[in-house]
């Protein structure tokens, strides 16, 4: 039991049910550990400790997600909770894919997958490097402008939040938010906003 146990520790937690078999280690101890609840099944053929907590202010749930989905870019109201503009907490992932991926079956947490055209997935992205793993995530300014753009499907009220948090940030930078209004194609949509509370 410790030896798969210290298998999935050497690769920060996670484990694929191909790299398992590889190292010696047959299914149906896979299966007993799976059951006595010491790991949890992410996707398909892809485990992970169940012990593992978030990291500092990193949810867990991220690195999870973006392990699983090796293009998957955190975005939108998981992206603005992250940044600290918001204060809405959702339910599920909020996951950005290039439009030519096909989604990847996930079983745990919930994800909800957006599929960007390669004008609006590439630009912005973070890469975060923690203990537990890595994950990529949106910056602020494209966050904003994403939620503008999404703004008819996940309410305009999110986004004016999110832009209004944003601008009482010591580090705003409006320059860089009106560039990616522009990648974005909300300029027209956000400016107005934007200068009327600048003005307040």
């Amino acid at each position: 039991m410790k030896d798969i146990i210290r298998f999935f520790k050497k690769n920060r937690g996670y484990a694929r049910m191909k790299d398992l078999k590889h190292a010696g280690f047959h299914s149906r101890k896979i299966k007993q550990i799976l059951e006595q609840g010491k790991i949890e099944k992410i996707k398909p053929g892809l485990y992970r400790l169940s012990n593992m907590y978030n990291i500092g202010d990193v949810p867990q749930s991220f690195i999870d997600v973006c392990t699983s989905m090796q293009k998957g870019v955190i975005c939108l109201i998981s992206a603005l909770e992250f940044h600290q503009l918001s204060t809405i907490n959702p339910s599920e992932i909020y996951l950005a894919l290039p439009n030519s991926d096909k989604q990847n079956n996930i079983n745990f947490p919930p994800v909800k997958v957006f599929y960007f055209r390669k004008r609006f997935y590439e630009p912005g992205i973070e890469v975060k490097i923690t203990k537990s793993g890595t994950f990529k995530i949106y910056n602020a300014e494209k966050t904003i402008c994403d939620m503008f753009r999404y703004r008819n499907k996940l309410g305009e009220d999110l986004a004016l939040e999110g832009l209004k948090n944003y601008l009482k940030r010591k580090d705003a930078n409006l320059s860089k938010l009106r560039d990616y209004a522009i990648t974005c194609q909300v300029k027209t949509v956000m400016l107005p906003y934007l200068k009327a509370m600048v003005v307040e």
